[in-house]
């Protein structure tokens, strides 16, 4: 009996299913639509016009911690600690940013938050470190100027950031790639973005909820662009990878991969409510050991209910699980105390 292409392929799909099993469990979280603005892929922004519009939000200098152990707290607002895993032949790749704005009455107006994981090399995540906050401050701002379309507009304004400063760092002919997750806070407003398999999870009255999806070769409609663009995604020692390689299919970087590893981000925009306690960003160094329900039952009790809290120990903690659970690469977390920007 002759068997189609199509019924080929479909068989040749479900064999690669059966013989790799997923790299890790994912965890998904409903999303509300009367708080998630939820639209199709927006149009791009003339991005040769968004350094003219705005100019860098914040003068502070990236977090590029180099050293094993690397800690930072803002009292009441943030907290960081970056671990460097156990693979002691291979520099620490991780890198963060964390700035905060006051506003003239003491509170706080905006802020912006990013965990880099760098893969081949630690250059892609400290150039997004050092660029993709100003990028999406300046993207936001040529968005407003123009539009008046809310959440659209900033989703419009932070995908096209991503794509930015992928395209600023492949310029610089530097190798290797990063996975981003980043926070965006104005007004009241978060917006949370990612490429890659760093992750954002959101404690909802102590709920642990997902707010980005990790972008894994594995994922069917990851599998399908990849295979639609002319690329292959097989399974290499128990992890899928794209063209025997890379093991997530979005990042910032990875010029010899570009073609199928993309940089643009997915985006999901909420309002800051008083249920919504705190934001832990996070890079897979956590989340391959750590589930999402776990990370946010460390956190809560250095949170809820204490006068003053403060989270870097809950940070120091959720390292530590994870390093205890068989970690060798490297972690970092930060941790936002969100009720100190509800609207």
């Amino acid at each position: 009996m002759q068997v189609s292409k199509d019924q080929e392929e479909k068989k040749h799909a479900d064999d690669l299913t059966v013989a790799c099993p997923p790299r890790k469990p994912r965890e998904r979280s409903p999303r509300p639509f009367s708080e998630v603005l939820r639209r199709k892929r927006p149009p791009m922004l003339k991005l040769d016009l968004l350094q003219t519009v705005a100019e860098p939000w914040s003068s502070a200098a990236a977090r590029t911690p180099r050293d094993e152990d690397v800690q930072a707290e803002k009292d009441g607002v943030y907290s960081v600690y970056c671990k460097r895993g156990r693979r002691r032949s291979m520099a620490m790749e991780d890198r963060y940013s964390a700035v905060v704005d006051r506003d003239g009455g003491g509170g706080f107006r905006k802020a912006f938050f990013g965990v880099y994981d760098g893969h081949g090399g630690s250059k892609a995540a400290e150039f997004a470190a050092k660029n993709l906050g100003n990028n999406i401050e300046a993207a936001v701002a040529a968005a407003a100027a123009i539009s008046g379309d809310g959440g659209y507009a900033v989703e419009r304004a932070i995908r096209d950031a991503y794509l930015k400063t992928d395209e600023e760092f492949l310029k610089e002919g530097s190798k290797g790639g990063a996975c981003c997750v980043t926070a965006l806070i104005s007004n009241g407003e978060l917006a949370v973005s990612n490429a890659g398999d760093c992750r954002a999870v959101i404690s909802r009255a102590g709920v642990a909820e997902a707010l980005t999806t990790d972008h894994s070769p594995n994922q069917e409609h990851e599998l399908k662009r990849v295979r639609a663009s002319g690329g292959f995604v097989d399974c290499c020692h128990g992890v899928w990878r794209i063209q025997w390689t890379l093991a997530v299919s979005r990042a910032i970087g990875n010029q010899n991969l570009k073609e199928w590893v993309i940089a643009e981000p997915e985006t999901r925009t909420l309002q800051i409510k008083p249920e919504l306690e705190f934001l832990i960003l996070a890079s897979d160094g956590l989340w391959d050991n750590v589930t999402n329900q776990e990370a946010v039952d460390v956190v809560r009790p250095y949170f809820v209910d204490v006068e003053n809290p403060k989270t870097l120990p809950a940070c120091k903690k959720l390292v530590e699980l994870s390093s205890t659970r068989g970690s060798l690469d490297d972690i970092s977390v930060i941790i936002i105390q969100l009720q100190q920007f509800v609207a």
